[in-house]
């Protein structure tokens, strides 16, 4: 019984196995063991394309000798048994619609079934393709200049790692090409110019709608003529409080800014707390207890003094806080937005701690524009603050020590948003699409 047992389950299993092998469908020779030629091609066209040739000869007649040299270099690339053609497109777009029109093609042998193929855009090594910035104010008449405070008898404060003057010339670099005029303020005198009214770029007529931006912190340049004995020095020096506090100078600034129509920025740390000349001999000898000289505390009375003259209120000495620490803070979606539309990429977490509280939007009739982070805590860490009736702004960038001044060019371009008009990519003559399309000998 056994025996025919063990016959039975020989025959089965012989059975099975034929039925199995008569039925199966192998993968051909080339499937089983040969080259992923989607992958070759890939490989080959950035290959040549890093070697240069490529780009080099798409560009160039049918008749041009380089198409050679160009074969030669494709047919050393590839495998022995491996065939290919390589066609070149030309780019052209009419009213959005991108046309292909073949413009060469070079092969060895027809194709079987079995193929693979790629393709790589290519831009002509003699076309720049360039980004052209709207310049601030265009759209709506208005010849708006950017003043950067660049003072040489002038020191900075919570800027760690940089000097005033290094921040203006970083500023300069990166705003400049979005405005009409670009001054830098060279010394506290030009500054009283400025405040005057009467620095002016060639052809310019009116300080007006300007954007002036304090590069030295939470210090802020101050011209003698506002010192203590200046000419202006009711303008700038509150005898009264504090032992004497320049506090008033804050209140003129704002004054002033609002008469001006300014935008007027602070890049980072507690905006106002400091006034500096190094010149002047009631400030040049003073030091603000961390051994930088020619500077002297405001505090917390600063900033409020400058928005009492944003929102035209009269002088009142302040000293209460309206900036806090914050914490780690996070970009808002539009100004990830911004990031990419202006190619500037300061990192999307940072830390605040001197946030302005929104308090201050009551306090002062003011309008927050251009968020540049998230609100946490009822805090602002660093955004755009115009008056209600349009008269002047604050532009107040709340963070802490190193400054990245990143922050305050977007945080500008997001309030003011020029357009950046770039060239097209798909114009006749300046784009080639390359295909390649590899197949294997003896492959069906």
């Amino acid at each position: 019984m056994r025996t025919v047992e063990v016959l039975f389950v020989i025959i089965i299993l012989l059975s099975a196995f034929f039925i199995t092998t008569y039925f199966a469908v192998l993968p051909s020779p080339s499937q089983a063991f040969g080259t992923n030629l989607r992958e070759l091609s890939q490989s080959t066209l950035e290959t040549l394309d890093a070697d240069g040739i490529l780009s080099a000869t798409v560009f160039k007649d049918p008749t041009d000798p380089a198409w050679a040299d160009l074969q030669k270099a494709l047919s050393a690339s590839l495998p022995p048994n491996t065939v290919y053609n390589l066609s070149v497109y030309d780019l052209s777009t009419t009213e959005g619609v991108v046309t292909y029109h073949l413009e060469h093609s070079i092969s060895d042998v027809s194709f079987g079934v079995e193929s693979g193929a790629t393709s790589l855009l290519l831009a002509s090594p003699n076309v720049t393709f360039t980004e052209d910035p709207q310049k601030i104010g265009e759209t709506t008449g208005q010849n708006i200049t950017l003043y950067i405070l660049n003072c040489s008898d002038a020191n900075g404060w919570w800027i760690t790692g940089y000097t005033g003057q290094s921040l203006a010339a970083d500023v300069y670099d990166l705003l400049s090409p979005y405005f009409t005029n670009t001054m830098l303020v060279n010394s506290t005198s030009e500054l009283g110019l400025l405040l005057d009214g009467t620095l002016l770029p060639a052809g310019v007529e009116s300080v007006n709608n300007s954007v002036v931006i304090n590069t030295f912190g939470e210090a802020v340049p101050i011209p003698e003529d506002y010192c203590e004995d200046g000419l202006n020095e009711t303008e700038g020096f509150d005898p009264y409080h504090d032992g004497g506090t320049y506090a008033k100078y804050f209140h003129t600034l704002g004054c002033l800014t609002r008469q001006y129509n300014w935008t007027w920025v602070s890049i980072v740390g507690y905006p106002f707390y400091y006034v500096t000349n190094t010149n002047n001999p009631h400030i040049s000898s003073s030091q603000n207890s961390y051994g930088i000289y020619g500077m002297k505390d405001v505090r917390r009375a600063g900033s409020n003094a400058f928005l009492q003259g944003l929102d035209n209120q009269g002088y009142v000495y302040d000293e209460n806080r309206i900036a806090f620490e914050n914490g780690v803070v996070q970009f808002t979606s539009e100004a990830l937005d911004r990031c990419n539309y202006y190619g500037i990429y300061p990192a999307p977490y940072q830390t605040s701690s001197r946030a302005l509280t929104d308090d201050i939007l009551n306090d002062y009739h003011l309008d927050r524009f251009a968020s540049v982070f998230e609100l946490k805590n009822s805090r602002i860490a660093a955004a755009t603050f115009r008056h209600q009736d349009g008269s002047g702004a604050l532009t107040a960038i709340g963070l802490t020590r190193i400054p990245d001044i990143r922050i305050t060019a977007l945080a500008l371009l997001m309030y003011y948003d020029p357009t950046v008009y770039k060239s097209e990519f798909g114009a006749s003559g300046t784009s080639r699409l390359v295909t390649l399309q590899l197949g294997q000998q003896g492959g069906t």
